[in-house]
């Protein structure tokens, strides 16, 4: 097998999410030619938006809100201006038969709650502010020391152990510390209290965010187009088999392809995959400790139903939260209320379920058919839309979506973070599962971007101290957030 000669010496990327793409997307600024592999055929990994018989929907809901001032000037370099839709944040928690907005109303919040339970969640939180729980090291102990044992119990324990598959007690506290941070339950309940036109010169959570108006994957399939015309080759169906090294730096990658493997010669190396996988693919093998490191890093796996119903039988929520410990599902989205042009008609719309799995569990090994079943009879359940209105649905499932905070993962990637400077300093792990860290969106591509100045520029800087900032990712001085757009109708859709 003879390396592939054309792209001596260049950089190569590992993965077509938003990472990978934006890492190809700034090395063709820099005059740059980079060469991209990706396992399956899509691109946008987790980010895409799947089309089926004229339907969009979202892997998960993503919306398009950073404070990273770097990344927002690439969304709308990528896409115009007239992509984007400004669209109201509208989200609640369902939990045993009621709904609680999120973020926290207080005036709802008390009236399903009642006078009398609201008083003991209040003095369940006092009684954690003077009697903090011993060990704070998990999310159990860390998110009962922010809002008190009641409502950590009501609010917070099912719907993440449904999120990772495992007791609230061996999940660890980073997790819980990267998505909410400094809030707590005064400082929520402080803010819900305050009048809006006070709320200017203070920070809350964010309210409103933008959206393409075809889904993330309009942007990552805008990227891919100019990536590609700027010289950047992209390789789907390439799943990486070995990253060979030598001398301290990674010199090719081996990738299966149809027509049997081929090895791309690299200069450097941007890896998005997951961080052990890459670790595990390094040849010369690393020792056995290291390769222990990699396999004490686990993955979450996700599933999305896709169901479409009548737009006059469902929810206005962007999505709602099912803390509701009698189903299975974590979370329901509802398309047309981030964009009406994820619909093909005015009168119907698509709901997405998304259900957490291991690969091989009852779950994951379901049918289509009846998983699809699930959705319904769950939608049932709940009281959001009658079984009998679903008219269709789609499956689609997305393997090692979700990082997982386990004990010891922190120690893993120490050994693995490691190993990589001292015999591939060439390599540079991005994105979220190429960290193994719960990035977002916009800190999966800041990752990149840096990564590619520190390849480009020599520069030095930090890739790993993203994402590490001590506020809250959702909290935002209401000043700045921009004035929502009404939602436009199919009738307005341009061509």
């Amino acid at each position: 097998m003879a390396p592939d000669s054309s792209d001596a010496a260049g950089p190569v990327i590992i993965g077509a999410g938003p990472a990978g793409l934006t890492a190809a997307y700034q090395f063709a600024k820099h005059g740059v030619a980079s060469t991209v592999v990706e396992a399956t055929g899509e691109i946008g990994g987790i980010s895409q938006t799947v089309v089926r018989d004229g339907w969009r929907f979202d892997i998960g809901g993503h919306r398009f809100f950073t404070k990273v001032g770097a990344v927002r000037d690439l969304w709308h370099e990528i896409l115009g201006s007239d992509d984007f839709l400004v669209r109201p944040r509208m989200s609640r928690i369902h939990y045993r038969g009621k709904f609680y907005d999120y973020p926290l109303n207080a005036r709802n919040a008390l009236s399903n709650l009642g006078p009398v339970e609201a008083a003991r969640c209040m003095g369940s939180y006092l009684w954690a502010r003077l009697r903090p729980p011993a060990d704070q090291s998990s999310f159990e102990g860390y998110v009962a020391a922010q809002f008190g044992w009641r409502l950590y119990r009501m609010f917070f324990k099912t719907y993440t152990e449904k999120v990772w598959g495992v007791p609230a007690t061996e999940i660890q506290a980073d997790w819980a510390a990267q998505r909410i941070k400094n809030l707590n339950l005064m400082r929520a309940v402080t803010n819900a209290l305050r009048p809006r036109r006070r709320r200017t010169a203070i920070t809350s959570l964010i309210e409103q965010f933008e959206y393409p108006r075809h889904g993330p994957g309009m942007m990552w399939e805008r990227c891919a187009a100019l990536v590609t015309a700027r010289g950047a080759r992209l390789l789907l169906e390439h799943p990486v088999k070995s990253i060979r090294h030598r001398g301290g730096r990674a010199s090719s990658v081996v990738a299966d392809t149809a027509d049997g493997e081929t090895e791309i010669e690299c200069s450097s190396l941007i890896s998005s995959m997951p961080l052990p996988r890459l670790v595990e693919a390094m040849d010369p093998a690393p020792p056995a400790e290291v390769l222990e490191a990699a396999a004490g890093l686990t993955f979450r796996d996700f599933i999305t139903v896709a169901v479409t119903v009548p737009a006059a039988a469902a929810f206005a929520d962007n999505w709602i939260y099912i803390h509701s410990p009698e189903v299975r599902v974590g979370r329901v989205q509802n398309f047309r209320s981030w964009s009406p042009y994820m619909a093909p008609s005015d009168d119907m719309t698509c709901l997405g379920l998304e259900y957490f799995a291991f690969e091989g569990d009852d779950l994951w090994t379901a049918s289509d058919a009846e998983l699809v079943s699930l959705a319904a009879t769950e939608l049932e359940k709940l009281g959001l839309v009658p079984a009998d209105e679903v008219s269709g649905g789609w499956v689609v499932r997305m393997p090692k979506a979700y990082p997982m905070y386990s004990s010891g993962y922190q120690r893993h990637v120490d050994v693995l973070r490691g190993w990589l400077q001292a015999n591939a300093a060439n390599v540079w792990p991005v994105g979220r599962n190429g960290m193994h860290r719960y990035n977002n969106q916009d800190h999966s591509m800041f990752t990149a971007m840096l990564a590619v100045e520190n390849v480009v520029l020599g520069t030095d800087h930090d890739t790993w101290g993203v994402n590490v900032e001590s506020e809250y990712h959702e909290e935002l001085h209401q000043s700045s957030t921009p004035a929502p757009s009404p939602p436009p109708t199919r009738r307005a859709m341009r061509p």
